[in-house]
């Protein structure tokens, strides 16, 4: 296959990114990568979407040749014709509005396109999980109201807490923990999330169960791969990475189980393909379909390739597609190193 991957920036892909162990495992299974960043999609003079990318062939790869490459710019260039691939897959974060159109363009000429542009634009926003009524989930309210969100809170009781937090963005940016529903910090967290994101504004049920942690699983069409626990930092509520949390090994229970089997009904009929789900006190707190990463991890605890499943799972999905592989499109000529 011609695999197209959207990428943010390809400088920025890290050896540990589920997006590089991808690449690294797709090009082993003898297919093609060609990584397009945001401002390398054209309409062409004969109306044609191409795109300039970074041009990774069949064959095996270390991870780390494969980020040293793209990180220098010594990997190799091509034009494509878009109509040439067999599946683009959108590893984007944060939500770009161009590169989303230009995935519905190519989704229009038959390409497979995982998550579906439309997708994505739905079940990346915080909204999407407050809605399922039928998933065990926190008591969440979304709006651009100060007003009626500082309502909803104290509806939750005097004794309670929220989180609040962009209903668009991720890695703990702009979230807040407001221990005291009585005092401004809500109304100024409130505010200071509604200039982040889209000005939507999640406040969420705070479970003291997160003391102990927070779960991530890691769902792939229909089952759950595996999970491994996330623990805050000294001094710091969010569980997040990047905020200097800390993974651990974790197993799948019977409460991960039940939340898979009430998430999977939606995510499928949606379109999603693969999913992060944070999971506190056996509810799920967001579910994240933009760019979900923490394959290496779970790589790492247990062992197993999961890697493979995920290319496994493309490969059925493009083969399975109304659409059948395409041999139309073609690539240009090589461009001159940037």
């Amino acid at each position: 296959m011609r695999i197209g991957i959207a990428i943010s920036r390809a400088s920025s892909v890290e050896p540990t990114w589920t997006t590089a162990h991808i690449i690294q495992q797709a090009a082993e299974r003898g297919h093609a990568l060609r990584l397009i960043e945001p401002w390398d999609f054209e309409i062409d003079g004969e109306g044609s979407v191409v795109a300039r990318a970074w041009s990774i062939g069949p064959g095996t790869h270390t991870r780390e040749a494969i980020c040293r490459g793209l990180r220098s710019r010594s990997t190799g260039r091509c034009y494509v014709d878009a109509a040439g691939l067999d599946l683009l897959l959108l590893r984007i974060n944060p939500v770009d509005h161009a590169v989303m159109a230009f995935a519905q363009l190519i989704e229009a000429l038959g390409v497979t396109v995982l998550s579906r542009p439309a997708t994505l634009l739905k079940t990346s926003h915080k909204a999407y999980l407050a809605t399922l009524s039928d998933v065990r989930r926190p008591r969440t309210m979304v709006s651009r109201s100060p007003g009626a969100l500082r309502i909803f809170a104290e509806s939750l009781g005097r004794r309670a807490s929220v989180v609040v937090k962009p209903a668009r963005s991720s890695g703990g940016r702009g979230v807040r923990w407001i221990r005291d529903l009585r005092s401004q910090a809500l109304e100024d967290a409130v505010l200071d999330s509604r200039r982040r994101g889209d000005g939507y504004v999640v406040v969420q049920e705070y479970l003291p169960e997160a003391e102990a942690g927070e779960k991530r699983l890691v769902w792939l069409d229909g089952e759950l791969l595996g999970a491994y626990l996330r623990r805050r930092a000294p001094g710091e509520f969010r569980h997040n990475l990047g905020r200097g949390g800390m993974p651990e090994p974790a197993t799948l229970d019977a409460s991960d189980r039940a939340i898979a089997r009430e998430l999977s009904p939606h995510l499928e009929r949606d379109g999603v393909w693969l999913a992060g789900i944070d999971v506190i006190g056996g509810r799920a707190v967001e579910v994240n379909t933009l760019n979900p990463g923490g394959i290496h991890l779970i790589q790492h605890f247990t062992g197993r390739d999961v890697t493979s499943q995920m290319i496994q799972c493309l490969e059925r999905r493009v083969i399975e597609g109304a659409t059948p592989i395409s041999e139309a499109g073609t690539e240009r000529q090589t461009l001159e190193q940037r």
